[in-house]
């Protein structure tokens, strides 16, 4: 029996008090007969935009659109290359290669998950027009640094912020950025009841274009300016996580705690390597990600002991079926990338969590990591 699961959505919905909230929300918007592109939706964009200290808010049918149609609005087409992440999940890849353009995986800095700056300008050719950071486990990405070679090049920068809502690079919050992309896949710190997702910008002109793309192209029935797609965000969607936003701050915080709480219990382990925190970040912990070569022993014990773990990401993107015969790969290979791949573990997190599971995963983990080492 699972004594802690990984992540269970109604138990989180339940401990932080937001399922009545959530009925409600939902009630009001299925007798409303409005269901798409009503006053829910602007209610959430103009909100969620405020809270990332930014201007507009263009919600989309998911996480993927908004980084798909975040590409397309910024002129990203086929022959051109889109820098990402190596260690990533595979969406930023996809919607890169939806826009018939070439994603270019640059390594993880030594010692972290994100991309390396100081690897970046290597990787620019005469076809690159983008890079796409990705602010991954809801660590910010080391900005500053990626806009400065983007500046040099001339090159766009779409952020993606999957997994950082709420999180600060040097004070700044992820999402003021000129445009930076969310989703709210039900998993994530600011999540909706399915799919749903985001782009927020300073920019009144990319807001209008992505506006168009998620509609048809069109502002007025049966008038298209764009060859646009359906992806929109419903107006249920956009109540539910109206409701969730202004407990989202104290959700993170939780999360901060912890996050701690594990760093302080396993840095002293043998064999386990515990996430990095620039002094320049302030992340919200999407994923508590440990590191360890002995990953699929010690999964195999927390098991045993209740304890439910998952790997992000257990196969590199240039080694799935998708891309692996794309040649992707530099001359030099992606070695921090597959060893990520080998070694990464996640805990249990989240503003669920009480002391007593938090405990109970800390004595699991500490029990099998010195089991192993002994052994």
């Amino acid at each position: 029996m699972t004594e802690v699961p990984f992540f269970d959505l109604r138990d989180m919905h339940a401990a932080t008090g937001v399922q009545a909230e959530i009925d409600a929300a939902v009630l009001r918007v299925s007798r409303s007969g409005r269901y798409l592109l009503g006053p829910e939706l602007e209610a959430f964009e103009a909100a969620f935009a405020a809270y990332c200290d930014n201007t507009y808010c263009v919600a989309t049918g998911s996480g993927f659109a908004a980084l798909e149609l975040g590409l397309r609005a910024m002129g990203i087409g086929p022959g051109d290359e889109v820098i990402v992440p190596a260690h990533t999940f595979v969406a930023c890849w996809l919607a890169v290669s939806a826009t018939g353009a070439r994603p270019v995986p640059v390594e993880p800095a030594e010692g972290s998950f994100l991309l390396d700056p100081e690897l970046l300008e290597a990787a620019v050719t005469s076809r690159t027009r983008a890079v796409m950071p990705v602010h991954l486990y809801g660590h910010p990405a080391d900005l500053d640094p990626i806009a400065e070679v983007a500046e040099r090049h001339g090159l766009a920068v779409l952020e993606d912020a999957a997994q950082a809502h709420g999180a600060a690079y040097r004070g700044r919050r992820v999402g003021s950025g000129h445009a930076v992309a969310f989703s709210f896949y039900p998993g994530k710190n600011l999540g909706a009841l399915g799919d749903g997702g985001a782009l927020v910008t300073d920019d009144p002109g990319l807001a209008d274009r992505l506006r168009l793309l998620r509609n048809y192209g069109s502002r007025r029935k049966y008038e298209h300016e764009r060859r646009g797609t359906n992806s929109r965000l419903p107006e249920i969607q956009s109540a539910v996580l109206a409701v969730k936003l202004p407990h989202l701050d104290g959700w993170n915080d939780r999360r901060r705690a912890v996050a701690q709480r594990y760093t302080e219990a396993f840095a002293p382990l043998p064999g386990l390597t515990v996430p990095e925190v620039a002094p320049w970040a302030t992340p919200v912990w999407h994923q508590y990600v440990l590191r360890t070569p002995h990953r699929e022993a010690l999964r195999e014990r927390l098991a045993e002991a209740g304890v439910g773990t998952l790997i992000h990401y257990p196969v590199a993107c240039h080694r799935t079926p998708a891309y692996a015969a794309d040649r992707l790969t530099p001359s030099t290979g992606l070695p921090r990338t597959e060893r990520l791949a080998d070694e990464v573990l996640s805990l249990p997190i989240g503003p669920h969590l009480t002391d007593a599971a938090v405990e109970l995963v800390i004595s699991a983990v500490r029990t099998a990591a010195l089991h192993l080492h002994d052994g």
